[in-house]
């Protein structure tokens, strides 16, 4: 009995010591480090004044300091969770992402960003770069490891520093690396976000062509002053809020049906979409604020305008994706304290425009944009890597049609946020301003 008592300890003890090494990922991050384990950015930058000018500009260093999601935050997320306690815990993991040291440092929820706390760093040097590791099947909601201290990881072999160890890593080139926060799931077990998982089920995977490829484009440049000059990985991180990684993305042409069409008839024009472009959905991350939309117009000879509306192709929740004049997010006013709140408007775009989308619904079944109260999803008809969406537009020709030429106009627009919802909640205007993606022109000829 002796001999047992001593060898249930032993193990008991072992045990212990085994646990006390499992590094803490994912919600056991919360309070596990402090601030002073990780250096601030401006230390970063006298080695690195390039990638530190280039990080600053990026969304990466306001991941925590954007207005959109300092309101999201702060005026949906946090209140709602007042209201509905078992949020507590999802909304506090909002900042695993969008400011892992305070997440790390158990200081949630966070000062907002006026008080200019270490919150405000979001993203930082440190964070990317003392990830070791990951945990779990499929990376997401924060499922880093983090491991402070003088060793820093990075993609490249060899690099030595008067400052810090340096050490390779292969995740650092790997798209599991980005699908710790660019996956998510939701507390009723929805993906609200699943950029990377949408790279892994595309063609882009199959070919072995990383996330980092395309926004973390390589360059000559030195990694550090003291370096040589080398291809070197550009930390720019452009996606979503930057116009120049949008524009083109997805290659749009159009053309009607005949050439010359008689004053009383009809012609059909097709639209052809393809995603030339992106290793993932178009539009894709924060699905629930975004909105991409296909505006054709008609001009006549005489210069009059007529607005096009796309053709029903008979989908199941076809709805969500022809613009319409009806109310939304009425799940809003919950945080906002408005008591049966009838919503805003859903779209905000030209009533029977092609919308490509993946509508969000809260628990009621209403379309929402607060992702953390998202109980299902409807359809999916946003555009795939590599996919070609085709939509139709059959038009009569109406009576007071002047003779003569007329000039198709398709244009595909994108908003990073729904403008009625960025309106009521006062969002910037730039954050819902009208982003051009691209532009097709056709014409033909209407004769009596």
């Amino acid at each position: 009995m002796k001999q047992l008592s001593v060898y249930l300890v032993f193990m008991l003890l072992l045990c212990g010591i085994a646990s006390a090494q499992v590094a803490p990922s994912g919600d056991a991050l919360l309070g596990s480090k402090k601030y002073e384990q990780y250096e601030k950015p401006d230390v970063c930058k006298s080695c690195h004044p390039d990638f530190y000018q280039q990080w600053r500009q990026s969304m990466m260093s306001q991941s925590y300091i954007h207005y959109w999601d300092e309101i999201e935050y702060f005026d949906l997320a946090v209140p709602h969770a007042e209201k509905v306690p078992g949020l507590k815990g999802p909304v506090d993991g909002c900042n695993g992402c969008h400011t892992p040291l305070a997440f790390m440092a158990g200081d949630v929820t966070p000062p907002r960003p006026s008080a200019n706390s270490r919150a405000n760093e979001g993203v930082s040097c440190e964070v990317c770069h003392t990830i070791s590791s990951w945990s779990g099947d499929v990376p997401h909601n924060f499922s880093y490891i983090s491991t402070p201290g003088r060793k820093k990881f990075g993609a490249k072999p060899g690099l030595v520093s008067p400052h810090h160890d340096t050490e390779q890593n292969a995740l650092y080139e790997q798209t599991e690396f980005c699908g710790n926060c660019h996956n998510e799931k939701n507390p009723f077990g929805i993906w609200v976000k699943s950029t990377q998982i949408e790279w892994k089920e595309g063609p882009y995977a199959a070919q072995g062509v990383p996330c980092q490829q395309c926004h973390m484009p390589k360059a000559k440049g030195k990694n550090a002053t003291m370096a040589k000059e080398d291809m070197v990985a550009q930390h720019l991180f452009h996606g979503a809020h930057d116009g120049g990684k949008v524009a083109g993305t997805i290659e749009l042409r159009i053309h009607p049906s005949e050439l010359e069409v008689p004053y009383d008839g009809t012609v059909v024009l097709s639209a052809q979409l393809f995603n030339a472009k992106t290793g993932h959905k178009f539009p894709s991350g924060s699905v629930e604020d975004r909105i991409v939309w296909l505006h054709v117009t008609a001009t006549d000879a005489a210069g009059k305008i007529y607005h096009l509306p796309v053709d029903k192709k008979g989908f199941a929740g076809e709805e969500y994706t022809i613009a319409s004049d009806v109310l939304a997010y009425q799940d809003m006013g919950v945080p906002k304290g408005i008591a049966n709140f009838a919503g805003v408007q859903r779209d905000g775009v030209p009533v029977g425009d092609r919308i490509f989308r993946m509508p969000y619904l809260d628990p009621e079944g209403r379309m929402t944009i607060m992702q953390w109260n998202t109980k299902s999803l409807g359809v999916d008809y946003r555009i795939g890597p590599r996919e070609t969406k085709t939509e139709t537009y059959t038009w009569k020709l109406p009576d007071d049609v002047a003779a003569g030429p007329v000039t198709i106009t398709a244009q595909l627009n994108y908003q990073k946020l729904v403008k009625p919802v960025a309106d009521f909640l006062g969002v910037p205007a730039d954050e819902s301003e009208i982003v051009p993606v691209n532009i097709a022109k056709t014409t033909f000829e209407i004769y009596e």
